[in-house]
């Protein structure tokens, strides 16, 4: 998941959408000077368009659309788009094609994140990270923006150019985002990507939201006829645990913006984009920001010959608090709610790095430090860690603090320490190779 800018996939919770009838007030053709928050290319925010959705939309129809939605946006958000920002609307079937000659995922074969991602006890050795991440993705996008492209895809269930108000209006945050602050920026490890993508997708949830509300009292808004995209979204036959990471932003992004909006308004929020907040800890418990940091985990390297770490800058990974509860939640671990992303065992979070090593005949493992809190909050997360071992793994547990998983997609060897706050997992393909990949000891 690393420098894999969620952005560009803008996935989206959809709503359900119902057509409504309200007066009209109109304005002047054009504003002075040709341009105002609230108009664009023609309409004004509260402007009909004369469109037929049942069929589908043709080209001038998108247009129209494309063209009060901006309008409506720059109302909502009281910002100005710089340019006009061109739609496309793509079957379910091209996206899956495009995603895989693209290889949106990432690299095809990607043996460091895949450790990553096996740390997590989310995915196995039978399936690549790179390939899981994809087949999530394809069954999840109602739509993107690309940045680089400077574009909106919309992509229809049906083969008809179906455009979701909703998928539209996220999609079109995210365009004046890229235009106001830039959305380049790739963050450096998993975590900072879920923290980064709390606040572009929390802001672009937030917006359409409240875009929602006023189709139901106070806009005339294009409905979604039967077969659009408007009942989607869900994780669809990818990696629940992927799925459950990926869409975390959206799901608390929403709420973390709502607060610092009612502590500063657009400002506040705008200063958002400058600094982005430091971890995801921060999007799923927003009192926590802005002055609980996470603390700099380094993991010294205590391997023999036969084990390396990659040739990778950072060389490991920090995943986070919203990950390990996916890992919790998907485990067995905790009988929360799927999507509150708060568990005894991953709450207490306080840093940590996860470092992929390989050796010269393709085996693979790694060292996860994490630090807690206080001691209680890493004896739970260790505890929960073996627990996900014994229970839903099959592991056995030869001796102190090492676990052996016989078979399926986790098969391997695991040595799980705690010392005070800090928690030590060491995997790798047997015992007799956990001290080569990290030796044991002080």
């Amino acid at each position: 998941m690393r420098r894999r800018g969620l952005v560009a996939f803008g996935l989206v919770l959809a709503l359900a959408l119902a057509g409504c009838s309200i007066p009209f007030v109109g304005h002047p053709e054009e504003p002075r000077g040709g341009d105002a928050i609230g108009w664009e290319n023609g309409y004004w925010y509260d402007d009909p368009v004369e469109v037929t959705t049942s069929d589908g939309l043709n080209e001038s129809e998108i247009e129209a659309v494309t063209a009060r939605q901006m309008a409506r946006i720059e109302r909502l958000r009281d910002r100005e788009f710089a340019s006009t920002v061109p739609v496309e609307v793509i079957s379910r079937a091209e996206y899956r094609n495009r995603s895989r000659s693209n290889g949106s995922a990432g690299p095809a074969g990607d043996p460091w994140n895949d450790q990553v991602w096996e740390a997590l006890l989310l995915v196995g050795e039978d399936s690549g990270s790179s390939e899981a991440i994809s087949d999530t993705r394809s069954d999840s996008v109602l739509g993107y923006y690309s940045s680089s492209q400077d574009r909106i895809v919309i992509v229809s269930e049906s083969e008809t150019p179906v455009v979701d108000r909703g998928t539209l209006a996220h999609e079109l945050v995210h365009a004046l985002q890229d235009q106001q602050f830039g959305l380049d920026e790739s963050p450096a490890t998993q975590d900072t990507q879920l923290a980064r993508n709390g606040v572009v997708e929390g802001e672009a949830n937030y917006v359409q939201n409240t875009y929602e509300r006023r189709c139901g009292n106070r806009w005339n808004c294009i409905s979604t006829p039967d077969g659009g995209s408007g009942g989607g979204g869900g994780g669809g036959s990818g990696n629940a645990g992927i799925f459950t990471v990926i869409v975390q932003p959206y799901v608390d992004g929403p709420a973390f913006v709502d607060s610092v909006y009612d502590d500063g308004g657009w400002d506040a929020v705008d200063a958002l984009h400058e600094d982005y907040p430091a971890s995801s800890e921060q999007i799923v418990h927003p009192e926590r920001y802005p002055d609980e940091t996470p603390v700099t985990v380094t993991v010294p390297d205590r391997s023999n010959a036969e084990w390396d770490r990659f040739d990778r800058d950072p060389v490991g990974d920090t995943v986070g608090e919203a990950s390990i509860f996916a890992t919790m939640y998907h485990n067995g671990q905790t009988e929360a709610d799927r999507y509150s992303y708060v568990s005894q065992p991953s709450e207490g979070w306080a840093g940590d790095r996860v470092v992929p090593y390989q050796d010269g005949s393709g085996g693979g493992g790694y060292v996860w430090e994490s630090r807690w809190d206080s001691e209680r909050d890493a004896r739970e997360f260790a505890g929960a860690y073996r627990d996900a071992l014994t229970e839903t793994h099959d592991a056995h547990n030869p001796r102190r603090n090492v676990y052996v998983v016989p078979e399926g997609p986790f098969a391997d060897a695991f040595r799980v320490v705690r010392e005070g706050r800090t928690v030590r997992i060491v995997n790798g393909p047997t015992v007799g190779e956990l001290d080569g990949i990290h030796r044991s000891g002080s």
